[in-house]
Parts: structure tokens; C-alpha cells; sequence
């Protein structure tokens, strides 16, 4: 057999391996822009539903679809595909406006229309005060270097949607606010964390502002698994040690 019979055969079977790699990942880069993307949350905005750590499954085709459903946001088109509105209380994640390339993750509280304010450490919506029933206090950090009482209150918006959030007090940076309206195309975003939040309660140029709808990159669904503080790529031992197994599977509300 010749050199050249001989290397016919390994020349194919390069190509095969190749053309196999390039359909997984054209399957897996599918995938991820139309039907899910698992991201990691980099603070603690979002405690006590979502922890530093913590590595959550977002859902990409409830709210349709943007150019930001695509990695690196192309513009190859303006506007959502297939809109579907979100809903008041939502998880969702988004492209900070002001770069249109960061990941942020908060709770959506205003739609459009919705007049939003907070006044001494309450939530008002259209001028009604969101109800509210302190269920506990608790003694942690809240994301900050200092251990404190926290209180623990549950939120209920109209529509019925409730959920956890943690209040620090009443006499904090972003507890008392003008009265935000959100126009038409855009959402209003607070995090859980009402006292250690940087969100629509912040103009664009610090915080969030308004969220344009195109934004919208998908709703957080679940906790897949969870890190605590300290693990490391590079320290491989605390890809163990540092698990926290009672945040896996913990479904977002």
C-alpha cells in the first residue's frame, strides 16, 4: 500500500471528527440562543432568593427574542422576535443599558405605564403601597463586611406574585425616591436586596435606569448548583469544599 493509500484514510477520518465537533457546537450555540443559558451571579443584589455564587438555568424564549439572545449581541436586527411581555415579579437577566454588553439580574417591579417610588423603606406602585409582612429578622451580612440585623419581608404584587426581600432599615441611600414612570418599551428593575442594590433606582450612568424591552436576554428559573465564597477555578479542592448542596435545585419565585 502506498503512502498516499495509507494516509487517505486518516485524512477522513480528521475530517469526520471535525465536521462532529462543528455540528455539537452549532447544536449547543442553538441551543443557547433560543431555549436556555446557565449564568453565574456575581453579588449579592439578589439575597435572599439568590446568592453570590450560585449558578442558575435562565429560560431565552419566554420573552421572545433580541439580538441580545446571541453572544457577543450582533445587530443584526433591532426589536424582539416573537414578544412576549414579561410579568411583574419575574427574575429576569438583561444587558446593562448603558454598555449593552453586562449581565444583570434583578426583579422586575415596574411595566410600562407603572408609577414606582419608594418612601421610607416601602415600595409604592401606582400609589398604592405594596403589602408587605415582616417574617423574620435575622443576623447576617446582607453582601456587605458588616453583620447586622436583617429583616426578612415578604412582598406581594398585584397580580399576587410574592416573594422574599431583605430590608436593612428605613433610613438608606435609595429608600426614599422620586416617583419613577416607566414609558412605553421599558421596564423597572429592583433588586432583592433593597438596601444593597445598584438598579432602576439609580440613573443609567451608576445604576440601571430604565431597561429597554430589547434588553431582556431571559427569566431565571432555578438554582443548578451553588458555590459559597472562596471557591476558586485555579484551587480545585474548592470545587468540593465550597459546594453548598441546600441551594441546588432551589426553584426562583
Amino acid at each position: 500500500m502506498t503512502e498516499a493509500a495509507e494516509a487517505a484514510p486518516a485524512k477522513n477520518e480528521t475530517w469526520e471528527v471535525i465536521k462532529t465537533v462543528a455540528v455539537a457546537l452549532l447544536i449547543a450555540l442553538v441551543l443557547r440562543v433560543i431555549l436556555f443559558q446557565p449564568f453565574t451571579i456575581p453579588s449579592a443584589s439578589e439575597e435572599p432568593n439568590l446568592y453570590e455564587g450560585d449558578y442558575v438555568f435562565v429560560t431565552k424564549f419566554d420573552y421572545g427574542w433580541s439580538r441580545h439572545s446571541i453572544p457577543f449581541s450582533p445587530p443584526l436586527f433591532s426589536g424582539r422576535i416573537f414578544d412576549n411581555p414579561p410579568k411583574r415579579g419575574d427574575i429576569i437577566v438583561f444587558k446593562l443599558p448603558r454598555d449593552n454588553r453586562t449581565d444583570y439580574i434583578k426583579r422586575l417591579i415596574g411595566v410600562p405605564g407603572d408609577r414606582v417610588q419608594m418612601k421610607d423603606g416601602l415600595l409604592y406602585l401606582n400609589g398604592q403601597l405594596v403589602p408587605r409582612v415582616v417574617k423574620e429578622t435575622v443576623q447576617e451580612t446582607g453582601g456587605t463586611s458588616v453583620v447586622r440585623p436583617v429583616q426578612r419581608v415578604q412582598e406581594t404584587l398585584p397580580g399576587g406574585r410574592t416573594y422574599m426581600t431583605n430590608d436593612f432599615g428605613t433610613n438608606y441611600d435609595l429608600d426614599n425616591t422620586p416617583e419613577f414612570t416607566v414609558p412605553d418599551g421599558y421596564y423597572f428593575f429592583m433588586g432583592d436586596n433593597r438596601d444593597n442594590s445598584a438598579d432602576s433606582r439609580l440613573p443609567p450612568e451608576i445604576g440601571v435606569g430604565m431597561v429597554p424591552e430589547e434588553n431582556l436576554v431571559g427569566r431565571a428559573r432555578v438554582v443548578l448548583v451553588s458555590w459559597s465564597q472562596g471557591a476558586s477555578l485555579f484551587k480545585p479542592w474548592t470545587w468540593v469544599l465550597n459546594l453548598r448542596p441546600s441551594r441546588f435545585g432551589h426553584v426562583l419565585h
